[in-house]
């Protein structure tokens, strides 16, 4: 009797699972804000077309954030199933709630490599070339939950400057994101300021990946108005999160439709990861680890 009725249960939840799936009638991709809106959206609209087809949802619908920690909190809240950010941001929802989002898989360079590095650029007429000549200064930092924008720069500076970033630095600010920070830069409202990039390829192309690239791509930056002042260790590339609200059959589904982005649509899997980049690999936690435990020390969550 009793083993009738485990069948019957097991029976039942195989059939719950399924319907919860049918269920799913709407995905929801969220954007962080780092680019402009407009160019973000145009660079997502592919893989909501193609998410759409391979999972046999409804709609796929774009949510764009002014900022990073919208999509953070949608991420916790369940009001956004698929993001793409930065380590730092995956942190801050890690670290309030563990089994809020699953990070599946990042993207690797052009080279392989599944790491990228923390830019800090200042105007090439400003005389600042070093992070000597920086001293005193005003330094602007892309977002507070941006990995290579501020969190990074925050650990690691500090050991190359012997000093913290605010007694170093005449004053700090947030730029709204990576792409406005180095128009701010570039405005002089900022005299240094930190973004991102892939660290491999030709720097008077803005490299082959990150935010410098896509601004040079979209032709709002010469990489001859502005020089590299400084650049981090190796950042591990940003995960790939769906929300732990899906059910699992339709998080199987997601996997893989972006594991196969490269090899069926390379131009689309190019612009949603920002770069001439190669292919998706799979990551969990622990490649994290590093990362979750910087943002516990330096902003405590």
């Amino acid at each position: 009797m009793l083993k009738k009725a485990l069948l019957a249960a097991v029976a039942m939840a195989v059939v719950t699972g399924s319907a919860l799936a049918q269920d799913v009638k709407v995905l929801r991709i969220g954007l962080d804000g780092s680019e402009n809106e407009a160019d973000q959206i145009r660079n997502t609209q592919c893989v909501a077309d193609g998410l759409k087809a391979a999972t046999g949802v409804a709609e796929v619908q774009i949510f764009p954030s002014p900022d990073y920690n919208g999509v953070i909190q949608g991420l916790l809240g369940g009001t956004i199933d698929i993001a793409s950010m930065g380590a730092s941001s995956y942190a801050a929802i890690y670290l309030q709630d563990e089994n809020a989002v699953d990070p599946i898989l990042t993207y690797t360079q052009s080279d392989g490599s599944s790491g990228y590095y923390s830019i800090m650029v200042a105007r090439k007429d400003s005389g600042i070339k070093t992070l000597a000549d920086a001293k005193g200064k005003k330094i602007g930092f892309a977002d507070p939950d941006s990995t290579s924008g501020y969190l990074v720069p925050n650990v690691a500076l500090p050991k190359e400057i012997g000093a913290p970033v605010k007694e170093y630095f005449a004053e700090s600010g947030f730029g709204g994101g990576h792409e406005n920070l180095v128009l701010a830069v570039l405005d002089g409202k900022f005299d240094v300021g930190t973004t991102f990039g892939s660290g491999v390829g030709n720097w008077e192309e803005g490299y082959t990946g990150g935010n410098l690239y896509q601004m040079v791509n979209k032709g709002n930056l010469d990489m001859d108005d502005i020089v590299e002042v400084w650049k981090s260790p190796l950042i591990p590339n940003g995960p790939l999160m769906l929300s732990n609200k899906l059910p699992d059959d339709m998080k199987a589904k997601v996997e893989a439709y972006f594991l196969e982005l490269p090899k069926k649509d390379l131009a689309c899997f190019q612009a949603y990861t920002q770069g001439a980049n190669k292919d998706y690999i799979q990551v969990d936690q622990s490649f994290y680890q590093t990362i979750i435990d910087a943002r516990k020390s330096v902003i405590g969550g």
